[in-house]
């Protein structure tokens, strides 16, 4: 391929490593961490579509939150698994933008649902009263597509500008997926106000986004105090469960994207994790503590098994 004359119609990605055997071990544990991912999110949308007793908002955004967790970590993790036993790591330009735009898509959606959950539990403990009439499904449904949008618009952001760049150098990425900053650095034109802008918009976005669901969760918190020892008790354990997907979430995208444009040697781990270990972990903490999501889950696979052994 003639670099240098023509522009870049694909890319090498790096990978994890370059150690083989590393590549085995990371493979198996990644394909076990992965395949745990997606069944755990799909278990809960199921179980929750299929549940009379979760049709309460809460429940209903729960069950998007696992979607677009099993989507996230598929629209990236199953290309690294392939890449790990793979001697060659090409991408075509065509397919890295399509991971790029799915990337920020799913990621820009669940920036938005995880305000949107925010809301709820706020509408829920400050205004109970308030609650069934704010939250019917027409507003649920309303503020679902509210995410969507808004992901497709931050995402067809980061595809726009990035498209447009001349790719006709180096087509080597230090990564193991098609990311904004990593390209950003292939370019061959200057990209500093390229990268403010690319930092303003997905970093900047996630930090004001992350202030503002913590302070919405003080003001929850301190109206509390109003509310019985039970009725606190299991505000404070739903809550919980929202503040600790909040912090999975956002601390590793303002690592990632609130910075010059740069690469670090732990930015492969971080990713990892937010992509995959963070999607994982959402599932375990909302139905760790939530009894009613255990007993629909094991209400659903006791009738699977008797249908089965019918």
């Amino acid at each position: 391929m003639e670099e240098n004359k023509m522009n870049v119609t694909e890319f090498i990605l790096m990978g994890l490593t370059q150690n083989s055997k590393m590549q085995k071990i990371l493979f198996f544990v990644l394909l076990i961490t992965y395949i745990v991912t997606v069944t755990e999110n799909l278990l809960i949308v199921t179980t929750i579509i299929c549940s009379r007793t979760l049709d309460s908002p809460m429940y209903f955004f729960l069950a998007f939150l696992s979607l677009i967790d099993a989507c996230y970590s598929s629209a990236i993790i199953p290309k690294m698994l392939t890449d790990l036993l793979s001697d060659t790591k090409a991408v075509s330009f065509n397919v890295c933008m399509t991971q790029l735009f799915l990337e920020h898509f799913f990621g820009g959606s669940e920036i938005v649902l995880l305000v949107v959950m925010a809301y709820d539990r706020y509408v829920a403990i400050c205004r109970p009263l308030h609650y069934v009439t704010r939250m019917n499904y027409t507003v649920r449904c309303t503020l679902v597509g509210v995410c969507w949008t808004v992901g497709f618009l931050h995402s067809f952001g980061q595809i726009l500008v990035t498209f447009w760049l001349p790719f006709c150098g180096p087509n080597r990425i230090d990564h193991f997926m098609c990311d904004i900053f990593p390209l950003i650095q292939l370019a061959c034109t200057d990209t500093f106000l390229l990268g403010f802008l690319v930092a303003v918009n997905g970093g900047g976005m996630a930090t004001i986004t992350f202030v503002m669901l913590l302070l919405s969760y003080v003001v929850i918190l301190c109206s509390l105090k109003t509310h019985s020892s039970a009725g606190r008790k299991k505000a404070l354990s739903t809550c919980g469960s929202h503040i600790s997907v909040v912090i999975l979430f956002f601390v590793p995208c303002i690592f990632m994207y609130l910075r010059p444009v740069a690469t670090f040697p732990m930015d492969k781990a971080v990713t990892i994790f937010y992509t995959l270990v963070t999607p994982m972990l959402n599932s375990i903490i909302y139905t760790a503590r939530n009894a009613e999501v255990k007993n629909a889950i094991r209400m659903l696979l006791n009738r699977n098994r008797s249908l089965g052994s019918e």
